[in-house]
């Protein structure tokens, strides 16, 4: 890694067994949008993101759109609380599906969507302000 932020951060949310699934993308958000708020939280997590799936040597595995979107939707639902609380008030963020109700598949599968951001084309984001 080359981010010493981010390697100080991965121990506490990775397992022993060195998973980094969908819950620890959400952890990883979380922490980011409680240190810096938004946007800048966005660029943090997409920045180590593609750093993950590059040092993972996986890096078509990053996508800029999903990556984005579930920054935004962990910043509309986080208050000052532990991450396990949070993800007990909040459960549908851990449903990778989440992402359907606001895309279609075919939306998110596109070259584009991959390298940067898509509007939803489906359902708008629920948080104020924000429009399709």
């Amino acid at each position: 890694m080359h981010d010493h932020e981010l390697a100080e951060i991965l121990p506490d949310i990775v397992g022993p067994d060195g998973r980094f699934g969908h819950r620890q993308h959400i952890h990883l958000a979380f922490l980011a949008v409680r240190r810096y708020g938004m946007p800048e939280a966005v660029d943090k997590v997409c920045g180590w993101l593609r750093q993950v799936a590059a040092y993972e040597k996986v890096p078509r595995k990053y996508h800029h759109t999903m990556s984005r979107a579930w920054v935004e939707l962990v910043a509309h639902h986080t208050v000052a609380e532990p991450f396990d609380t949070f993800v007990e008030r909040n459960p549908a963020l851990l449903d990778k599906r989440l992402l359907g109700r606001h895309y279609r598949s075919t939306t998110l599968a596109t070259e584009e969507a991959r390298q940067g951001w898509t509007e939803p084309d489906i359902a708008p984001f629920p948080w104020p302000g924000y429009s399709m």
